[in-house]
Order: structure tokens, then sequence, then C-alpha cells
């Protein structure tokens, strides 16, 4: 069971991942289409790949992991970050949507500098996941908090002093 959750989980991962890349090399043709049969080609291409092949890829990948994370039991801190990144990806993923709906406007562009951008941070989360997953780092969350949060009841005891209904 675990090996075909973690199969499904990487194929989906790549071809989200991978998706997620090529949506801004997409847009910054939008710049270069000359008639409107051309520009609707395109739209729909854009649209087919995101619609059709991205998201659905994006949620088996989601679903996947959080499949594998209670069926191995995987609750340490690199996986916390991990998720972290992937959450951002979700972010980004959203984002794209977002473009998609506004590029195919009239006397719309996508410029060069945000395909730049875009494809960079993209490009990071995804490193990120990808180093987080391999190398699995000890983090040592309690050295990047506060002194005392990582006890068991710090949080109580350092709110109390703000909380109106706390016994003294």
């Amino acid at each position: 069971m675990i090996v075909w959750l973690k199969i499904i989980h990487i194929s989906a991962v790549s071809v989200w991942m991978a998706g997620l890349v090529s949506l801004p090399g997409l847009y910054v043709q939008r710049a270069h289409v000359v008639d409107k049969d051309a520009l609707y080609r395109l739209q729909r291409m854009v649209r087919f790949s995101y619609v059709a092949l991205i998201s659905p890829a994006a949620f088996l990948a989601v679903g996947s992991g959080i499949g594998l994370i209670f069926a191995r039991e995987v609750f340490v801190t690199w996986m916390s970050a991990k998720l972290a990144l992937v959450g951002a990806l979700v972010l980004a993923h959203t984002f794209a949507g977002l473009v998609i709906i506004r590029l195919f406007g009239e006397g719309e562009v996508y410029p060069v500098w945000r395909f730049l951008l875009g494809t960079g941070v993209v490009l990071a989360l995804i490193g990120g996941v990808l180093f987080l997953v391999l190398a699995k780092p000890d983090i040592d969350i309690s050295s990047l908090l506060p002194d005392g949060m990582s006890e068991p009841g710090a949080l109580k005891r350092i709110l109390a002093p703000l909380n109106p209904w706390a016994t003294p």
C-alpha cells in the first residue's frame, strides 16, 4: 500500500512541479501572438494544461502526501518545513490560475521580468522541497523559538499576564 502511495505521490508531484515551472514560459508567449486564432489556440493550451493536467496532479500530490504522512507517521520538524514550502507552492499554483484569467484579455501581456521572477520563485521552492525530502535535516526548532516555547504549557505561562480571566 505504501509503495503505491509513494508511486502516485512522486508521479503527481513531478507533473505538478513541472507544470508550475512551464506555465510562465507559456504566459510570455502571449506577447508574440499576432492574430485571434493563434491567441485562441494559446489560451486553450494554457487553460487545458492548468485545468486538466496541473491542477489534478496538484490535488493528487497533496492527497497522496497526506496519506503518506499518516501511513508512515512522519511527524518530524523537516516535514513541517516541507509542508510550509508545499503551502507556498499551492499559493504559486493559485496565483498561476489568477494570471490565466487575466492574461488573455484585450491588450494584456506577461512581462519578461515577471516570467523570470515567477520561474525563479517556483524553482527555489521546488529546490527547498527536494532538499528537505532528500537530506531530512535535523532541524532544532527550539533554537528558533523564544525561550520556553518548546516546553509543554509554556504558551499559557507566557500569555497569563495578558489574560484577564487567568487565576493568579
